[in-house]
Formats: C-alpha cells, structure tokens, sequence
C-alpha cells in the first residue's frame, strides 16, 4: 500500500515525498482512513513506528479542507504530549507536513518566556501543541480558550494518564466542547488505562498493531549483572570497549542522571543529563550536541527521553532498570527505528532482579545475560523430598506373631501402699464452742484515718450511752438552770464553752459573781422557720449590790 491509497490530498502526498517516504507503516494503515471519516481512535502501536503521522496527516487534511471563518482564527485541533521535547517534536512534523496548506500552527511548553508564545496566539492558530502545565497557565490568564476544538489528540496516552498527568487532564476535558473527535495514541495500553480511555472517547475504533508491550525484533537485548557500586565502573569498561558513537543512557532519578554525568565526565567521557529540573535552553542545548555529535552519551530520565527521536540510535543502556515494565518498552524503543538494527543493554542489581522477571514476563521473552552470572540469578531446582524410612509392618491376624513390646519408662520398684484402710469421707472433727471467748471488740483506729476497707464496724451498747447521759445530767446539778439569768444570749453561751462548768464573768465592785450555767453534752437543737424568739423575762436583781459591766471580749477571752 501507498500513501496515494489513503485518500491523502495533493500538498500532503507532496510534503511527505519530500521527506522520503513511500510506504505507510501499519499504524498508518490502520488509524488514517477512520480519522477520515471523523471516528474517535484508540491505536497501540510500537515506540517508532509512526504513530506522529499517523493522527497528523489526517487532521491536517480535515482542517485544511474546511477554511477558517474570516478575522482572527480560532484554534481547532489540541495535541496533548506529556514532555516538552515530545511537543516539540511534533510540532516540527506539522511544519514539514503542513508546509504547502494555509495551516498555522504553533507549540507552547513550559520553562521559557510566554512572550513569544503568546504574540503567536494572539496572531491566531489553528492546530496547538501544548503540554498540560503551560496550557493551564495561559488558560487562567484568558490567552487560550478550547470552546472551538474540533480535534482533540492525547499522545503517549498511557503515560499521560498514569504519571501525573491525570488531574491536569480532568481540568481540561471540562473546557472541550462535547461534540469533538478525540484520539487516543500510545505504545502501551495497560487495561486499567484503557478502561480510563473508554470513558472519553466515544463508539472508538481499536487499532493494535502488534501485541501491546512488545518489542521490535530488530532490538538486540542483553543483560549485565551488577551491584549497584559496581554499575558505574561496567559502564565505564563498556563504553570504552564498544564503538558505539550515540549512547542514550536511563535513570531512574534525576539526582542519579547528574550523578553518573558527572562520574562519566570525570573518566574522560563526554556526556550530559537531561531531566525535568533542567531550563528548556539546557535540555535543547543537550539534545543538540547529542545529534551533532559533540556529546557522545546522554543521560535522561523516562519522562524527558519521550521526545528523543533519532533514527539511526546504536546504543541504548537501561543503568537502572524501571520499576514499570512498560517503561522498559519505551526506553528500548529509542534504537531500531525506521527498520535499523540497534542494541539495548540492562544492569541488573540483585534488588532489581524482580523487575526483571516482570519485564520478561511481560514481553514474553528471555533476555540473554553476558558475564558472570550470580547466585540469585540461577534458576533453582525444584525441592527434593526427603526417603521417610518404612515403618515395620504389623503382623497380620491368626499368624501366632506377638508384637514387639515397649519398654516401660517407670520399670523402677514403686513404694508399698499402708495397709490401714481410711474411709472415703471423714467426718469433720467436732469442735467445742467457745462460751468463754472474748467478744469481738471494735476495731480502733487512729483519729483522722478512714478504716481498711472490710473492717466491720460494731454499734455501741445503747443501754451504757444512756447511763453516761443521765450521770451528766446529775453532775451539772438542778441549781444551774435556775441562777443562769434568762437573758444571757445565744453567743455568749457558745463563747463560754461546753466543758462541765462556765467561766465566770468578771465584776470590778467584787461582788459574788454568777452560778454557771452546765453545758450539755447533747448539740442544741435548731429552731424550727418561722418561730419567733422567746420573751425573755426579765430576771429580779439583787437587793444589796448592782450587776457590774460585763468585761470586754479580749479580757474574757
């Protein structure tokens, strides 16, 4: 089949020749006529294969053939890749293909100055090609709208979706219109992110080309194990061996890429990373003197390595190998490119060793090892079981045979048994009672203290209170009451005490002074509410001598 066979207008067939090519590549085959005819997509399809022209021809063909409306041009079609070297290089692919069309187009990423990306939004676009980030940014600030899109296209899909990516595309789906056809490319296609695919396309065609997760065959893989000390140095001995002029080289982190940038430069090698972390000039820098030549080795990460494409790649080095066996396809899909052959090396620590077995697990193959091999790595054999000796067999029934008799383990001579015989249940011995015991006597306990808790606690004898209450009574005497006179107030009365006899009161003319008044050893009751104080009588003064002037308190006290 040939590009002329997919209904492809005049200026594209024209651009594509000019670039080289003469036959489409199955995704191409497969994904271009049900774009045309206004289908949303679903195509998985090997890193290299052309999955870029593959949704490129066919919009630029749908916008090309409906003119824009006069004034400034709206934007119609949205290109969503994940990197920014990814969203470059697919705008590059719309400048070569949409180079004899009226379409503008125009990219925008983030890590550079807005300016000039928005002097050419504002000059008008019909195709974008946007990371989400930026896009978000300059939404907020009301240079983009996405009322108008026709054409939504999601590269690297799964990636998309699965490392970050995924709010910023939640924020944006909200802004698209309902009514657009929507594209869905990538090189793996797990279910969980197909199931998460499904539910934004609508009524899609599935395209899969080969297997998902597979690799190309002309893809020479090998293994190298290594600690992780070690790594460096085989590196290093590798590099020196091999005639390899472009080696791209992947970590796991950012810090590890200039780590072994910096281990590599030291050996003589050069070499440069390129990372999320780095400016935009410093990761074009890179990538320019990677394709040029001056820089022998780049070392990247799996996000920032998506837009390397490099058709005729030698080598390429897994330094640590991904945690995701997916990525293991996308980072090999850098070499063997547009049918060259390539080679792509693993190191493999022992911690490692499982993602190991779940990349082969994954693409179905076994990947060959070169060097020693170690322990860890060598398939084991199955346990074998331990030979139980029989058991002797028992005799069968009726033969006579008497088996075999244990030996006792108490076989020494055990104690005679009393031959006095003593009876199942005694009676209980008889206990005289004790009349003469002593009765219990409360328990006495320090003043101030609480007793232990159980101390049982005897009332008193109520006949020996009352005799102790009439013996007071008898003490304080019937004389007291009558020469207290009757209008000695209630205070006075508490401040003379209740001991068995008053103070008396003092008298300066030396008069015989008062009886006292017996206190009682009983509380005095309270008088009930609403009674009145007694009329107090007045008491009949002595003839021959004058009460004198009660002393003062302090002197009585």
């Amino acid at each position: 089949m040939k590009f002329q066979d997919l209904r492809l207008s005049e200026p594209l067939l024209r651009a594509i020749e000019e670039k080289g090519y003469t036959d489409p590549t199955p995704i191409q085959q497969q994904a271009i006529p049900p774009v045309l005819e206004g289908r949303d997509l679903q195509g998985c399809a090997q890193t290299g294969t052309g999955k870029t022209a593959a949704f490129t021809l066919p919009i630029l063909q749908l916008l090309n053939a409906q003119p824009p409306t006069k004034g400034r041009r709206e934007i119609r079609a949205l290109v969503l890749p994940p990197p920014r070297e990814l969203a470059i290089q697919i705008d590059e692919c719309c400048r070569d293909y949409a180079r004899y069309t009226p379409i503008r187009h125009c990219v925008i990423f983030g890590g550079v100055n807005q300016r000039p990306q928005v002097d050419a939004l504002r000059k008008g676009v019909d195709l974008l090609v946007a990371t989400p980030g930026r896009l978000l940014d300059l939404i907020g600030q009301g240079y983009v709208k996405l009322d108008t899109i026709r054409f939504f296209v999601l590269d690297e899909a799964d990636r998309m979706l699965d490392m970050g990516f995924i709010h910023d595309i939640r924020r944006i789906l909200p802004l698209l219109p309902e009514r657009r056809q929507t594209l869905f490319f990538s090189a793996t296609m797990p279910e969980s992110i197909a199931a998460l695919a499904a539910k934004i396309l609508h009524d899609p065609v599935l395209v899969t080309v080969t297997p998902p997760a597979s690799v190309v065959e002309t893809i020479s893989q090998t293994v190298y194990f290594a600690e992780k000390a070690e790594k460096s140095q085989l590196l290093i001995d590798l590099l020196g061996e091999s005639d390899a002029d472009q080696v791209l080289v992947f970590t796991r982190t950012k810090h590890g890429a200039d780590k072994l940038a910096r281990i590599l430069t030291k050996a003589g090698i050069k070499s440069s990373a390129i990372h999320g972390n780095k400016s935009q000039n410093a990761r074009v820098k890179a990538m320019n003197d990677f394709k040029s030549g001056e820089c022998r080795v780049l070392i990247a990460t799996d996000i920032a390595a998506r837009g390397i494409d490099i058709s005729q790649l030698p080598l390429v080095i897994n330094y640590e190998l991904p945690e995701v066996p997916e990525t293991y396809v996308h980072r090999i899909g850098r070499t063997g490119r547009a049918g060259y052959e390539g080679a792509a090396w693993s190191f493999c620590s022992e911690d490692e060793y499982d993602y190991l077995k779940d990349i082969q697990k994954l693409t179905g193959l076994t990947i060959p090892t070169a060097g020693p091999v170690p322990e860890f790595a060598i398939p084991k054999a199955g346990p074998t079981q331990k030979s139980t000796p029989k058991s002797t067999p028992k005799p069968a029934r009726g033969t006579g045979q008497q088996p075999a008799q244990r030996n006792a383990r108490n076989t020494g001579p055990r104690p005679a048994r009393s031959t006095e015989q003593q009876p199942r249940n005694p009676e209980p011995k008889h206990v005289p009672a004790a009349d003469t015991a002593e009765p219990a006597s409360r328990s006495r306990r320090r003043r101030g203290t609480r007793p232990a808790p159980g101390t049982p606690i005897q009332p008193t004898d109520k006949a020996a209170d009352t005799a102790r209450k009439q013996e007071r009574k008898q003490a304080s005497g019937p004389t007291a009451k009558q020469n207290t006179p009757a209008d000695t107030s209630r205070n006075q009365n508490r401040k003379q005490g209740s001991g068995s006899t008053a103070k008396p009161a003092g008298n300066k003319s030396g008069n015989t002074p008062e009886a006292p008044k017996a206190a009682s050893s009983h509380r005095r009751k309270r008088r009930p509410e609403g009674a009145g104080k007694p009329a107090a009588a007045p008491a009949a003064k002595p003839a021959t001598a004058e009460l004198a002037p009660r002393k003062s308190w302090w002197k009585m006290w």
